[in-house]
């Protein structure tokens, strides 16, 4: 019998029947807006159909220019348009899935000067004001809906999605905050709800009754002057009424200062949220949100919280996820751990979303993996990122490879970010490599520091030796307070009551956060900490958003983040993760430094000017989190020895930590040789 027989039971819609309880959730890929990516589009969504998804959901499409995300974003408004798209559902369905396309308005949040919403209220996260929609273009707008769902039909979809949630037009027709309209579609919860069910009930009308129809509702809006739990209930019960197939759920709008998909969110926390609302109504209702493993999948759908289960990074990650599930393979899934840096950093950066771990996500055309031709004995040199993948890609190729690691364990750097209090996700990645390695032979010699000697009987080699932390030149530099971040975090040096981090860069804030915050953050502490409360209780006077008082707790060290760039602090993070990291330290009172020169160090502390001003940081601990530098201890020896090599990761390049370049690289040359 199968460990998951949740998940992988089939669901009956009545007139067609999901293979799973699987669905790839939307994310925009980028492959949706333009007319020469479809082959790439269909190869993409064709490898997750391959891999077991029962249903995939498309990136937003808009039903009319308005709702465009972007300037000639995707649009679903013609028939010629939705032959296009056929490509796409056949590719699908060749292999046994089923594909819904989610049509999308994205009213105020559109980043084009078209854009219009339910109010002229601009939103923080565009620099575009909306204008309001009239009347009959409200009207008209719902129809567009349909006619949108009408010709995905035509498409071949078997389904679309209307998005309701995130922020998009249909929340801010829905809430308070930001319908101020008199008219026949505000002013009232009730006239407020008039648009998604109208919307629903058009949708209805044009595509018949064997037709999916989902629709993505905002269960948690985490914005003030938002929709009231009750309100919510009214609102399912309503598009129940009006036709839905399946209510899919979201949580937060884009502008909400809670995180809800980063990686220090913990796993499945709103699950219990998607409960609550499945007990009020008797279609199919779906999980989402930091779902990433078939266990916790099985376990929502055992307990009853969800009848389906969405999960669009995962399925980023590893477009196998569920083929891998059913054969009893789960220890080589491998493992999304929310880290935003590839995905959803390049979508509101106008990039393709691909994956850190998986840079073959959305480049299935481009970045192929074939059987070798020729078997080659390929030694690696260098167990981290870089060195993990590609000694699995080219052994998963057919090459004879080994891999030669210093230390007594996999892992490199990644060893240090999974002690990062919400960054324990990387553990996962050290166990896929560490199966995969396994699965595909490569014979490991760990405590084991290469020489040039070592590698001259190799085909090829790959130096994958990784950086080392850079000591700059500071007087009293030596001092015993002075110690690096890879002491602190993976030699476990002791660290004082008050703290100066030198170096704001991602491994600043990583060390602050250690030394203030202890890991594996249940998900009652991580609801004090952000706020989050239950959406039915009285919070402040209200019921709205599910947004209460934040209730942090007394953080363990002073700390002070310092830097010598003038720029903001944190500004070169991920444009998704950046400000949680930001918000974090803020409200764990760390004192946070730009501009500053270090003149000293040394019993007193650490002496610096800042605003041409002497200051003395009395600290315990100097943290060195300035840079690294790359170890190329092996390149002369070998180029000198007539040896084949090539330089990746931080070898290569070492600048800021970039796992993404180094993963990306690492594949790209497997893909190679």
């Amino acid at each position: 019998m199968s460990e998951y027989p949740h998940l992988l039971s089939p669901l009956d819609l009545g007139h067609t029947t999901l293979r799973n309880r699987v669905i790839m959730g939307s994310i925009h890929s980028k492959l949706e807006d333009r007319a020469k990516d479809v082959p790439k589009w269909a190869a993409y969504f064709a490898e997750r159909a391959k891999g077991g998804v029962a249903l995939s959901i498309t990136g937003g499409i808009s039903p009319n220019r308005t709702g465009w995300l972007l300037p000639f974003g995707g649009t679903m408004n013609s028939g010629r348009i939705a032959d296009r798209h056929r490509p796409v559902t056949d590719a699908v369905h060749e292999h046994d899935g089923k594909i819904a396309m989610q049509v999308l308005h994205a009213g105020r949040y559109g980043y084009h000067p078209f854009v219009k919403g339910a109010s002229t209220r601009k939103s923080p996260i565009s620099p575009f004001k909306p204008r309001a929609l009239s009347t009959k273009e409200v009207d008209q707008t719902a129809t567009d809906f349909a006619k949108a769902a009408k010709l995905a039909r035509r498409a071949g979809y078997d389904g679309v999605e209307i998005m309701g949630s995130e922020g998009y037009l249909i929340n801010q027709m829905l809430a308070a905050r930001t319908n101020t309209r008199t008219d026949a579609w505000g002013g009232s919860a009730a006239k407020r709800m008039r648009f998604p069910v109208e919307i629903v009930k058009r949708t209805r009308e044009l595509v018949g009754d064997d037709f999916i129809v989902l629709y993505r509702m905002s269960l948690l809006d985490l914005v003030d002057d938002a929709q009231s739990w009750e309100e919510t209930v009214e609102l399912a019960h309503l598009l129940e009424e009006a036709g839905v197939s399946i209510i899919n759920t979201g949580i937060g709008w884009h502008e909400a200062r809670v995180p809800t998909i980063v990686t220090s969110v913990p796993r499945a926390a709103f699950a219990p949220l998607t409960a609550r609302l499945r007990a009020e109504v008797s279609v199919p209702v779906v999980a989402s949100n930091r779902i990433n493993t078939p266990e916790i999948a099985e376990q929502i759908l055992a307990d009853g919280q969800a009848d389906l289960i969405s999960m669009a990074r995962p399925l980023l990650a590893d477009p196998d996820f569920v083929r891998k599930a059913e054969e009893g393979r789960a220890d080589e899934i491998i493992t999304c751990i929310a880290c935003n840096q590839a995905c959803l950093d390049h979508t509101f950066k106008n990039q393709r979303a691909t994956c850190m771990l998986n840079p073959r996500a959305a480049f299935e055309t481009e970045l192929v993996l074939l059987p070798t031709r020729t078997v080659e004995r390929i030694a690696v040199v260098g167990a981290g990122p870089a060195g993990l993948a590609a000694a699995v890609e080219l052994a998963g190729r057919g090459h004879e490879v080994e891999l030669f690691e210093a230390a007594p364990e996999i892992g490199g750097q990644f060893k240090l970010a999974m002690e990062i209090p919400g960054k324990e996700e990387f553990k996962e990645t050290i166990r896929y490599y560490r199966r995969m390695l396994e699965v595909r032979n490569v014979k490991v010699h760990l405590s084991t520091r290469a020489t040039v000697a070592d590698l001259t009987g190799f085909d090829q080699v790959v130096v994958a030796s990784g950086v080392e932390p850079r000591v700059p030149t500071i007087p009293g530099i030596d001092h015993p307070s002075v110690v690096t971040y890879q002491q602190v975090i993976g030699e476990g040096a002791a660290v004082g009551e008050t703290v100066a981090v030198l170096g704001a860069g991602g491994i600043g804030f990583d060390v602050s956060e250690f030394l203030l915050h202890d890991p594996d953050e249940s998900v009652e502490q991580w609801q004090e900490r952000w706020g989050v409360v239950d959406p039915s209780l009285e919070v402040d006077g209200g019921e709205r958003g599910g947004l209460g008082t934040k209730l942090l707790a007394p953080p363990r060290r002073k700390v002070y983040l310092l830097q010598r760039k003038t720029s903001d602090l944190g500004k070169g993070l991920g444009k998704t993760t950046g400000w949680v990291h930001r918000q974090t330290l803020k409200d764990s009172g760390v004192e946070m430094i730009k501009g500053v020169t270090y003149d000293r160090i040394d019993d007193e502390g650490l002496h610096l000017t800042h605003d041409e001003r002497e200051l003395l940081i009395k600290a315990d601990t100097i943290v060195l989190c300035t840079g690294q530098e790359s170890v190329r201890d092996l390149v002369d020896g070998l180029a000198e020895a007539g040896v084949t090599h090539h330089v990746i990761g931080g070898a290569d390049v070492a600048a800021e930590l970039d796992a993404k370049r180094a993963i990306k690289q690492a594949t790209e040359l497997a893909a190679r040789l």
